[in-house]
Parts: structure tokens; sequence; C-alpha cells
């Protein structure tokens, strides 16, 4: 039997759990666990027991869930007559503690903690990276956490790739790690307990599914029923799943342009079959013209203003947008330009030959150009496309290849263009253009 009798300051439970102690009043303050008594000078005091429960706690922690969880699954095993402590002893409550302390910061700030968590993934620190944040968790609501450190932090570990200071190693390790603990919080919600039903997912060759899943979460913990899908979903299996499931709305997430093309058609394939469409992502915040191309309701600029629209779409208080269509052109252009892609390819090939540029460079800027001027042409306006150049141009230089590249690649697509599609290409080769003299300038 462990004992009740209140004998430990602050100090020596601090010095036991390795638990900060702005962490340890948090819990106090917003979960009643644990329950120190004060002594006559308003001092707290502890419990064997409430070292225990503290560690307990933090154990739970560790297996994936967040501290609300694990004081929700403490309440639940005493209010049915079982004790959670039954069966373990000191020593392996003792255990979760080990190697934790040296990690845990002093600075308890959202902007600390997620400095703390991109160091970590920096170094392949996953003990540190784990440690901070379980130390955010346990005193922030999961929203904010998954926001200002998780998001946020992936976010600035991506710009820091994008100016070649991060690898791609440390990328993908910080994006394990990110979607690991969104899958355990996913894992961890309560049971849905409303009548809705949402699919969220992403569309054709979309593979970035951290935001789809924070989505997921958010929507999850006010108590819809969501059912992820994941990455690179045909819009034929969206279909079968909302007929199987009888789901009230199908979430659609879209980072890049030709990706949000795939959306495009996804949500014409669904909308026309009657079915509520919602989606969202980083390419209708950089190009918010491209809404007007895309049937269904747009969630908004971030992940909150998302679930607080979905709740809109699912009361019926929001109506689809008016739908623009392509100009004739811009129609005729896209029908001959797919028509037409792999002659044109196999004629920039020759054309490229002489050109200082790798096979691997060439053959992926050849894809990456054509997907986005098929892209832009379905969704409206060639000119989209231009911000993707952009990105590569910025690319180029990281990486010390000269402008002289890519003006040359470009002039060898445009004249690949004008021998296979003439005067239906005129959108292309014009823009072609601008993107040349861009360069020139």
């Amino acid at each position: 039997m462990v004992s009740t009798t209140p004998v430990f300051n602050l100090k020596v439970v601090l010095k036991e759990t390795g638990l900060p102690a702005d962490t340890l009043r948090a819990w106090e303050r917003r979960y009643g666990l644990p329950v120190p008594q004060r002594t006559p000078g308003g001092h707290r005091l502890y419990s064997e027991r409430d070292i225990q429960i503290i560690k307990w706690l933090m154990a739970r922690q560790m297996e994936g869930l967040s501290i609300s969880r694990a004081v929700d699954l403490w309440n639940e095993q005493v209010a049915s007559g079982s004790d959670p402590l039954a069966g373990l002893s000191t020593s392996s409550l003792a255990a979760v503690q080990t190697g934790s302390a040296p990690h845990i910061t002093s600075e308890t700030t959202l902007d600390a903690l997620r400095s703390q968590w991109v160091n970590a993934c920096m170094n392949f620190n996953e003990t540190a990276a784990e440690q901070t944040l379980n130390q955010a968790f346990s005193m922030f609501p999961i929203e904010a956490v998954c926001v200002e450190v998780l998001q946020k932090g992936m976010s600035e570990i991506g710009g820091m790739w994008y100016e070649n200071r991060a690898s791609v190693q440390q990328e993908h390790f910080a994006s394990g790690l990110a979607m690991r603990r969104l899958d355990a919080l996913l894992i961890a919600s309560p049971a849905p307990s409303r009548p809705h039903t949402v699919l969220v997912g992403c569309p054709p060759n979309e593979w970035h599914t951290f935001t789809p899943l924070l989505l997921a979460l958010f929507l999850r913990r006010r108590g819809i029923n969501v059912i992820y899908l994941g990455a690179n979903v045909p819009p034929a299996h969206f279909e079968e799943t909302v007929q199987s499931v009888r789901a009230n709305l199908v979430i659609l997430v879209a980072q890049t342009l030709t990706s949000a093309a795939h959306l495009q058609h996804t949500a014409n394939v669904l909308s026309n079959k009657g079915i509520t469409v919602g989606y969202g992502g980083r390419i209708f915040n950089m190009q918010p013209e491209i809404l007007s191309y895309i049937p269904g309701h747009h969630l908004g600029n971030d992940v909150s203003a998302s679930v607080n629209e979905v709740e809109l779409i699912l009361n019926n208080r929001r109506k689809p947008l008016k739908l623009k269509a392509a100009s004739q052109e811009y129609v005729a252009a896209h029908h001959f330009f797919l028509s037409k892609r792999a002659e044109i390819e196999t004629t920039l090939r020759t054309l490229v030959k002489p050109l200082r540029i790798s096979s691997e460079d060439y053959q992926t800027g050849m894809q990456f150009l054509g997907d986005n001027i098929a892209s832009a042409l379905s969704l409206g306006n060639i000119h989209y496309a231009s911000d993707e150049m952009e990105w590569v141009k910025f690319l180029l230089h990281a990486y010390d290849h000269p402008d002289e590249e890519l003006i040359g690649f470009i002039n060898a697509y445009a004249k690949a263009i004008d021998k296979h599609i003439n005067g239906a290409g005129e959108p292309i080769k014009r823009w072609l253009a601008e993107e040349v003299a861009k360069l020139h300038a």
C-alpha cells in the first residue's frame, strides 16, 4: 500500500519525478491531479501516492496520450472502483523519468517549446523531441500545441530545407515524429458523440498528410465521426466510402498547384453525385483566385478556421461559391497540351541535349513544368504556374545553378510547344516568354 501521508515538499517531488514546477502546477490547477496538502504557511506537501500519480501520468504520456486523456483514464479507473496504481512497483514507475530531466527546458512558452522541438529534430534527438512534446501537452491545450509547436515547427524546418539550411533527412525525421504524435492523439480521442460523419483525405498525387490529419484530429475532438483516408485517394474511393458510411461531407486538402487540379477533378465528380465537398490547403492561400473554379466550400486559411467552417456547413449555414468556367482558349490549350504532351517531351529531349543539365534534373524539370502547365490551364489561368517557377529559380540559386540553364530549358520547351500544337498553344508560349523575360531582367 502506497503511503498517503503528506511529508514531501515541492523540491523533493520535482527531483523525484523530473517534472518542471510550472507543469506540475498546471496539472494541479487544470486537472486536479495530484492534490497536495498545505502547511499552515501555505506550502505544498505531497505524499508518496501523489508522487506515484505523477509518474503514472508521465508513463501514459510516453505511451502517446495527451495529459487531458491520461487524467480522464485515471478518473475512469478510479470511478470504476479500481486503483490505477495497483500492481505497479515504485521502481517500475520511477523508470519513466530516466533520462528525461536533462531534456526539459525551464522556458515554458509555446515559442520556446517549438524552438526546442525544432532543435531536437535538427539534431535527430528523438528523446529530447518527445520529451518537449510531452511537456508542451502537459501545460497547453492539444490544439494549441499541435498548431504552435508541431505545425509551425514543421513549417520552420521546411523553410530551412527550402533555403538549403536543412537536409531532406532532417525534414523527414521531424515529419515522422509529428505524424506519429498526431496518430496517437487521434487514436486516443474520445468516441464520436454527434450524428455527423465526415471523410477527410487527399486527392490523387497529394502526399502531404500533416494538415488533413491535424484537421481530422480537431474535428474528432469536437465529437464528429471522422473517417481519415490519407494520401492519394482516387475520386471513386471517396464516392464508394460516402455511400458506405453515409457521410455528410467530404474534405479534400491540396498543397500544390498540381494537386489542386486533381482536387478540382475530384470535387467535380463528387459534386455531380450530390455529395457535399469542403476543401483547403496551402495553394488556395497563395492563389485565392483558384477558389472560383472549384465546386464546394473553401474552409479558410488555417486549420482552426476550417473547423468552424465545417460546423457551419454541417448545419447548412454555408452556400458554395458561384463557379467560373475556363475560357475557350484555355480549354483548347489544355486539351491539345494533354493530347500532345508525350510528343512535346520527346522533342524537348532532342533540343535540351547540348545543355549542361544532369539527366535527373532534366527529367524532374520536364515533369514538373508539364504538370504545372496542365494544372494552371485546368484551373483557369496559366499564370498560376508562375509561383511554382519562382520556387524552381530559388532552388537553382541555392544549389549554384546559373539562370542560363533554366532560360535554355524554357526556350526549348516553347519550341516544342510550337512544333506540336502551334496556335492552340499560344497561352503557354506567351507565359513561357514572360518567364524568360523575368530571368533576363
